[in-house]
């Protein structure tokens, strides 16, 4: 038995199939596990390894936190990092965008977010207003309200009695949308106007919120809106009196190639969520983003937001934050993230050739590689024949960590195999993602054909 491989673990995993590799240590964009073999982190885990592994100094300023006081009641205390954590990101968020409450994980985030936006319209006098808008595709987390939020089918197969209404309007994916994503052309879906279009048919005075990613996340295999869509919305929103909420858990903290993906659109949401990168993956750590202006009439009102979790404002968590974020100025890593990203897509541009490659998109060091039966067609693949877990697999073997996503064509089927290495890749390292990527592809064809 190789020392990689736990044959009797105790470990309830997510996957029950399948044994794990064994990793004992990383080193840059690297992973090795206990048989020297080494990976290529492709997608930073689940697109959170922004800074890479093995970077010291965020563990030893965890450790020195640790050493002084590790918990707080955040109810009634607060300590150094979290107020100076707060502070390094108050700078950084576009304006007004100064107030910060953190959890521990993108779904929590995303749930509070969600509740303040339903507090805020309550503490008004405005009852009515309940009603969310969110996405489909997309993916907001695995909570309850976030999964009501979320548009992943083969979840709410198994829970749709728990969950509540949200209204859905589609994503602005181009690949999967008559107009291509045209700047010019007349696309509701794509312009933004669906949105107003539903607002007006629920009725402004019960829509209390739309959430959006301003970058696909892995349900839409990173697809980016058409220049004005966001814009679009913010107008909207104003004029309906809708909260705006921007999910930057996945393509915030530098992915994109900006601190924020909205930064690139010139927007700024009511509320926005925050997570995976921003700690690099050192900690679980999240955070919901807002202005006085949205939690002045809670202060005025009850006085307290009614979302406690017992590890909210964790002074360790945003020690290592904190460190984080100062990791990422020190080194200039977020024009890193810009730079190499344009090397990354550059390089993919090759995978178009591939017969079952649709399409290839994203934008700064995150990428979508669409999977398609046809491509004349765009037909997905049927999703008996699990094209996007065999492909994640046959990456493995070669020693390429990728993310898998499924369902995004019609709810069901669609392949996506999504990308999103450390912001310290180097090009040779980039070069040697796509060879790896066009490598697993043979072998995931291949063993499709073979049946």
């Amino acid at each position: 038995m190789s020392a990689n491989r736990y044959p009797e673990s105790n470990v309830f995993y997510r996957k029950l199939t399948r044994t794990f590799p064994r990793v004992v240590r990383g080193e840059g964009v690297w992973l090795v596990d206990a048989d020297g073999r080494r990976y290529l982190d492709g997608s930073g885990g689940a697109f959170v390894a922004n800074l890479g592994h093995g970077v010291e100094e965020i563990g030893e300023a965890m450790a020195r936190q640790a050493g002084r006081i590790a918990y707080v009641n955040g109810t009634a205390f607060t300590t150094d990092p979290v107020e100076e954590l707060a502070s390094e990101l108050a700078r950084l968020l576009p304006p007004p965008l100064d107030k910060l409450y953190f959890l521990c994980s993108g779904s929590e985030a995303v749930e509070a977010a969600l509740k303040l936006a339903r507090q805020h319209w309550v503490e008004r006098g405005r009852l009515h207003k309940h009603k969310v808008i969110a996405l489909t595709p997309a993916y907001h987390g695995n909570t309850l309200l976030a999964l009501s939020a979320s548009a992943r089918e083969h979840y709410k197969t198994y829970y749709r009695e728990w969950l509540v209404d949200v209204h859905r309007i589609p994503a602005p994916y181009a690949y999967r949308c008559g107009c291509g994503g045209l700047p010019d052309a007349a696309c509701a879906r794509c312009d933004g106007s669906a949105l107003e279009a539903a607002i007006d048919a629920l009725g402004a005075d019960s829509v209390a919120a739309f959430i959006v990613e301003p970058v696909g996340g892995s349900s839409t295999g990173h697809s980016v809106p058409r220049p004005g869509y966001l814009r679009r919305i913010r107008e909207i929103c104003d004029r309906r009196e809708v909260l705006l909420v921007a999910d930057e858990v996945l393509v915030g903290a530098g992915r994109t190639g900006s601190w924020w993906a909205v930064e690139q659109a010139g927007v700024v949401p009511d509320v926005m969520v925050l997570g995976k990168g921003i700690t690099g993956g050192y900690a679980p750590l999240s955070a919901v983003a807002t202005s006085q202006a949205v939690i002045d009439p809670i202060a005025r009102g009850s006085g307290a937001l009614l979302h406690a979790q017992t590890f909210s404002h964790h002074p360790v968590l945003a020690a290592a934050g904190l460190a984080a974020v100062r990791y990422v100025e020190k080194h200039g890593l977020v024009e890193r993230c810009r730079v190499m990203g344009l090397k990354l897509h550059q390089r993919l541009e090759a995978l178009r050739s591939h017969p079952h490659v649709g399409d290839v998109r994203g934008r700064g060091l995150l990428a979508g590689v669409e999977l398609v039966q046809d491509r004349a067609s765009r037909a997905p693949f049927p999703r008996k024949l699990k094209v996007a877990e065999t492909l994640a697999e046959a990456a493995l073997e070669v020693g390429l960590m990728t993310w898998p996503n499924v369902g995004q064509a019609d709810g069901v089927d669609g392949d996506l195999c999504c990308l999103a290495p450390p912001f310290c890749v180097s090009e040779a390292e980039l070069e040697e993602l796509v060879a790896r990527l066009s490598r697993a592809l043979e072998l995931t064809f291949q063993r499709v054909k073979a049946g």
